[in-house]
């Protein structure tokens, strides 16, 4: 059987105080026997909306979820507003945006109960939760999380960069925890007319931009190690500046200990859940101690390179065969998916100027190129800070010189410029969905 698309009509917010808003909703989904879903796209959906669709329809079986869940998705269509009446203080443009401390005027919320399914969602006034002191997702850690970002282009439209690749992630994390299930095209909808309500909160400077912060917590009011029966589905938006102050790209030294393990084969490493994040902390204090900013997570009696603090790790050097490559370590279950890991492959790949790899890289490895002097670039990437250089490594009490700034470093600053170009651009990307 091959799915085919039909056209929705398109509808939009009413105005503010109305009490409730239906969504745009880009396609509805039916069954055909006769054309393939992709034919159907050609000839009646607009270019978005097959990118749309590309990103969003083709998910494997496991990632459809269980089928008790399927009855229960929610509808951006259904969307209420409630506008705030006691708007925030915008933060002040000449003073420097602090990650993380400035929130928006208003939250998605949407509440799931294995009885009921799931609720109607609604944009609401930025508030706190009200949660029972036993909560699952206090106790045990049932809960996730994703982290992307809205950006304002020189045209002053806002756009989300390359979310279908946070819903993916998103809905894995949810199955994995037994949390429910979620249509990945209506949540991403009513996050995008969030945005829309808080647009205006979007910086207008090429060098910050507006947060984005999915959350699911288990809500189970009970004590007990069990699949929750209830479930919170949150968003909340913080506008924040750059990673690095001005224009420079300051280079981040790092902790290589062995004794301490970020995550490992069969564990949840590749999944974006708070369980993997609250016992780095102690970690990266004692970094701290021994004069790194960062944390080089190592694994296995070899010393695998996993990641760097909360990133992704790249090697740009020439090869042990002659050959300039890139290399980043291989999904194989302890590396997390990010986001702009996957771009700089894509970008990369594009280029075709050197090889790209994804493979195992070991500690021993990095030493021979070092000494060898083969290595150009090392640096981390993710959602925060994009492509961050390393200059310093401290391994088994020996402080290792990385020579990326001396490189340029020309890879890093290419990364960059060309991030930078999509993300503000004015034109239409693919990897751009506008607001």
């Amino acid at each position: 059987m091959h799915r085919a698309w039909d056209r929705a009509g398109q509808r939009d917010l009413p105005s503010a105080g109305s009490g409730k808003a239906s969504a745009r909703v880009p396609c509805s989904l039916s069954l055909s026997l006769s054309l393939s879903w992709p034919h159907y796209l050609s000839y009646f959906c607009p270019p978005l909306l097959q990118i749309w669709a590309r990103k969003l329809l083709p998910v494997s079986w496991l990632l459809c979820g269980p089928r008790r869940y399927a009855s229960s998705n929610f509808k951006a269509a259904d969307l209420q507003l409630e506008i705030t009446q006691e708007p925030h203080e915008k933060p002040d443009p000449s003073k420097p945006l602090v990650f993380g401390k400035n929130f928006t005027d208003h939250m998605l919320m949407v509440e799931w109960t294995e009885k009921k399914g799931w609720g109607q969602p609604r944009i609401q006034p930025f508030q706190n939760l009200m949660l029972h002191p036993a909560c699952s997702g206090l106790h045990y850690s049932l809960q996730l999380f994703e982290g992307m970002k809205a950006f304002k282009g020189s045209d002053q439209q806002v756009r989300l960069f390359r979310p279908w690749l946070n819903m993916d992630r998103m809905l894995r994390s949810a199955l994995r925890l037994c949390l429910p299930s979620f249509d990945k095209v209506e949540l991403l909808e009513c996050i995008r007319r969030l945005v829309e309500v808080d647009k205006d909160w979007v910086p207008d400077d090429t060098n910050a931009s507006l947060y984005v912060r999915p959350v699911i917590i288990g809500n189970e009011p009970s004590l007990g190690v069990a699949r929750s029966s209830q479930a919170l589905l949150f968003v909340i938006l913080c506008p924040v500046g750059p990673y690095f102050p001005g224009d420079a790209v300051d280079p981040v030294s790092l902790l290589a200990d062995p004794t301490f393990i970020r995550a490992w084969v069969g564990g949840v490493g590749d999944y974006k859940v708070g369980g993997n994040y609250g016992p780095t902390v102690l970690v990266q204090e004692e970094a701290k101690k021994r004069g790194c900013e960062q944390v080089l997570w190592l694994y296995g009696p070899d010393h695998q390179l996993t990641e760097v603090g909360t990133m992704n790790i790249f090697i740009y050097w020439t090869y042990e065969d002659g050959v300039l490559e890139l290399v980043t370590p291989s999904l194989d279950g302890v590396i997390l998916p990010g986001v702009v890991r996957q771009s700089l492959l894509d970008l990369a790949r594009t280029w075709g100027e050197f090889r790209v790899v994804e493979r195992k890289i070991t500690m021993k490895e990095l030493l021979r190129a070092l000494d060898e002097g083969r290595v150009r670039e090392v640096f981390g990437s993710g959602t925060a800070c994009q492509v961050c250089p390393v200059h310093r490594i401290v391994y088994q009490g020996k402080h290792l010189h990385i020579p990326t700034m001396e490189n340029g470093p020309e890879l890093i600053h290419r990364f960059l410029k060309e991030l930078r170009a999509i993300q503000y651009g004015t034109g239409t990307h693919e990897w751009m969905l506008p607001v």
